[in-house]
């Protein structure tokens, strides 16, 4: 398992090291459920379960934590 870079509520975020060439993003599970946020713009790629309300909140956690999530993604990928 990847390990988390964010974890809020029932939420966990991390990068996958394979992703190095695509654009800064971030994965969210929670139980069966997964979706891919791009991080700049902040704007939903994939989701595999989630109900809409729950990808707005998830959107919002993103715009949240954005400023943090693209530090981590560029510290992690050495970008």
């Amino acid at each position: 398992m990847t390990p988390a870079i964010l974890r809020t509520g029932p939420y966990r975020f991390y990068f996958v090291s394979h992703d190095l060439h695509e654009p800064p993003h971030v994965h969210i599970d929670r139980d069966d459920y997964s979706a891919k946020f791009w991080l700049n713009p902040v704007a939903l790629a994939y989701n595999l379960g989630y109900p809409a309300r729950e990808l707005r909140t998830l959107e919002a956690l993103m715009s949240e934590h954005q400023e943090g999530l693209l530090e981590a993604w560029n510290e992690y990928f050495g970008t």
